[in-house]
C-alpha cells in the first residue's frame, strides 16, 4: 500500500479491493451498470461539457468521454490531488487529455468551476460524503448553462442497514451476537448513525434538496434489493477490505474491538460464511436527475 498517496487514494485503488486484483475486477464489473444509468439520464449531447463530481477513479467521467463527440469535455472534479493525478495519467494514456481538465475541489464548493459553464452535472456515491448536501447542490445549480441538466446515483445507507445484533455485513451472527454487538459498537464510533453524513439521509432528503436548489423538474428512481447470497471472498481479501475511506481494514477494526480469544471466536464463526457467500445482500439507491426542462 502507498502510504504517501492521501486516505480516499489508497481506499479507491487499494483498500477498497482488499488488494485483490480479482475483487476489484469484480467491483467494477458491478459499476458498470451505474455508469451507464447515470449517463443514460444525463442524456449527453456531442458538443456539451461535463463535470463529474466527486470522480473518484474516473469510471463515469471516462464513460461520458466514450460517448461524446470530439467537441464534448469533460472535467474531472474531485477533493484529492491524489485521484485527479490518477485520472491524469490514464487519460493521457487513452488518448484523452486533450478533452479533459482537472479541478481540485470538494461538492460543496466547486472553486474553479465558473458560473454556467457546464452542461451536465454528474456524482456517483458522493453526497454520502458530504455534510452540507444543500451547498452541493446550491453549487449544482449554479455551474450549470440554461437547459443544464444534473444525474446522480447515491446509495440510500439509512434504507438498509447491513450491521446489526445478528448480523455483520449481511453475515448471520446471531451464535456469536455479544461480539457483533461489539464490532458493531466499534464502526458506530468511527461514524455515528444520524450524525455522519453517510447515515444522516434518504431518497427523500434528496429530491427536497434538489426542489430547494431550484431545479424545476426533479425525478428520483429508488432501487432496493435483498439477495441471500453474497459474493464468495478470500478471508484475507475480506479482512484488507474496507468499506468506505472512514473505516480502516476490516482486520484491523476487529482487533482495535476484541481480544485475541474474542477475535479468535468470532473469526471462526464469520470466516466459512465470507469464504462460502453465505450471507444477505440489502442495497437501496438512488437516481436523481433534475433540471429545467422536461427529462426523460
Amino acid at each position: 500500500m502507498t502510504e504517501t498517496r492521501d486516505r480516499w487514494y489508497r481506499w479507491l485503488c487499494e483498500v477498497r479491493y482488499g488488494g485483490d486484483p480479482a475483487q476489484q475486477e469484480l467491483v467494477r464489473q458491478a459499476l458498470y451498470p451505474v455508469r451507464d444509468k447515470v449517463l443514460d439520464r444525463a442524456s449527453l449531447g456531442p458538443a456539451d461539457t461535463l463535470l463529474d463530481v466527486g470522480t473518484g477513479d474516473g469510471l463515469v467521467a471516462f464513460g461520458a468521454l466514450d460517448r461524446l463527440g470530439p467537441d464534448g469535455r469533460v472535467i474531472f472534479s474531485d477533493i484529492s490531488a491524489d485521484v485527479l493525478q490518477y485520472c491524469r495519467a490514464a487519460a493521457f494514456d487513452a488518448g484523452d487529455l486533450g478533452r479533459c481538465d482537472f479541478v481540485e475541489a470538494s461538492a460543496d464548493r466547486l472553486t474553479g468551476v465558473a458560473d454556467a459553464s457546464v452542461d451536465v452535472v454528474t456524482t456517483r456515491s458522493v453526497l454520502i460524503y458530504v455534510a452540507d448536501k444543500a451547498a452541493a447542490f446550491a453549487e449544482f445549480r449554479r455551474v450549470l448553462r440554461p437547459g443544464g441538466r444534473v444525474s446522480i446515483f447515491e446509495p440510500i445507507n439509512d434504507r438498509m442497514q447491513e450491521c446489526s445484533a445478528s448480523t455483520f455485513y449481511g453475515y448471520d451472527v446471531g451464535p456469536v451476537a455479544d461480539l457483533a454487538l461489539k464490532a458493531s459498537a466499534r464502526l458506530a464510533a468511527n461514524q455515528p448513525p444520524g450524525a455522519d453524513p453517510m447515515l444522516a439521509f434518504d431518497d427523500r432528503d434528496l429530491v427536497r434538496l434538489a426542489e430547494q436548489a431550484g431545479f424545476g423538474q426533479v425525478r428520483l428512481d429508488l432501487e432496493v434489493m435483498v439477495r441471500r447470497a453474497r459474493p464468495a471472498i478470500a478471508w484475507d481479501t475480506f479482512l484488507r477490505s474496507s468499506g468506505n475511506p472512514h473505516q480502516p481494514p476490516l482486520g484491523v477494526l476487529l482487533a482495535e474491538a476484541f481480544t485475541p480469544a474474542e477475535l479468535a471466536t468470532f473469526s471462526a464463526h464469520l470466516r466459512p460464511l465470507v469464504e462460502r457467500g453465505l450471507g444477505t445482500e440489502r442495497r437501496a439507491v438512488a437516481y436523481l436527475t433534475a433540471g429545467d426542462v422536461d427529462m426523460p
